[in-house]
């Protein structure tokens, strides 16, 4: 009998691995994405895209430094060893540093890392969360894809 138990009781767990940075709500299958908008940029040595919130604030930034074929994730905040990411297919803690002087915690990813595919198709939303806190969800909007896209050719 405490077989059939356990097993019910494991179907219904959460599949998110424990990981450090992880928030506390780790699936965003339901959460709404906050208002706001993606901005593209090129630059000299490649392109961004900016997320901003509907005070047109900066959430997010992705960027490609295509001398070095890396792309950048920056979160506006505090001090933080990891930045997990939340995609409808795939979920990751990455490694983070914190940029005092933009006050903002950088993560990097080779430009063909599958996670970047991942965020760029993801369907309805993509979270990103630092030091346990909240998770930032944002709507995956093309200019994602072409700040990615702009980074491999």
């Amino acid at each position: 009998m405490l077989f059939p138990i356990a097993a019910a009781l494991a179907l219904t767990a959460d599949a998110t691995p424990n990981v450090a940075g992880t928030p506390v709500q780790s699936n965003l299958e339901y959460s709404m994405p906050i208002e706001g908008s993606w901005v593209y940029a090129p630059g000299s040595d490649g392109s961004q895209a900016t997320f901003y919130n509907s005070s047109r604030q900066p959430q997010l930034t992705i960027q490609c430094t295509r001398s070095t074929r890396r792309i950048a994730l920056l979160k506006p905040g505090a001090a933080a060893p990891s930045m997990w990411i939340w995609t409808s297919s795939e979920k990751k803690s990455l490694p983070a540093t914190y940029d005092s002087g933009a006050a903002r915690v950088r993560a990097e990813l080779g430009a063909y890392d599958p996670l970047l595919d991942a965020i760029a198709a993801s369907r309805g939303r993509i979270g990103f969360s630092t030091s346990g806190l909240e998770a930032l969800v944002v709507p995956p909007w093309a200019d994602v894809g072409r700040v990615i896209e702009d980074c491999r050719v």
